[in-house]
């Protein structure tokens, strides 16, 4: 018997090897964007661990496997960013990171709008300040 699959976010994007590609991609714009100094600043140079950690994060939020809950338990966002001053600028600076990444992959432009907007919530839940 044929396994049936819950087309998932995860799933409608491409699963792990593009999850990744967007994960490494958002990065990398950081880097690169003068927009996104302030938020990059709040960052190690070497973003390996990170990268690791938000893609492990965003394949259970996305509906894939649930690798970072498995390895860290509870994502517990609010208190893992409360160290960092996050107002309104930081969180526009991320979602114009994540945004432009994700112009950058093919999507349906149904899942597209599903991400802007959960990223926009996740992101505004962030706001500390």
């Amino acid at each position: 018997m044929s396994e049936v699959r819950e087309m998932t976010p995860y799933h409608l994007l491409g699963g792990e090897a593009v999850l990744r590609q967007l994960v490494d991609r958002f990065y990398d714009i950081m880097a690169s964007d003068p927009l996104a100094a302030g938020i990059h600043a709040m960052h190690a140079a070497d973003t390996a661990e990170i990268r690791q950690k938000l893609f492990e994060f965003l394949s259970g939020w996305m509906g894939g496997p649930p690798l970072f809950v498995e390895k860290y338990g509870h994502p517990r966002l609010r208190a893992r960013h409360m160290p960092f001053s996050i107002g309104e600028a930081e969180r526009d600076q991320w979602l114009h990171c994540m945004f432009r990444a994700m112009d950058e992959i093919p999507m349906d432009s149904a899942l597209y709008e599903h991400l802007q907007e959960s990223f926009y919530r996740t992101a505004d839940f962030m706001r500390n300040q």
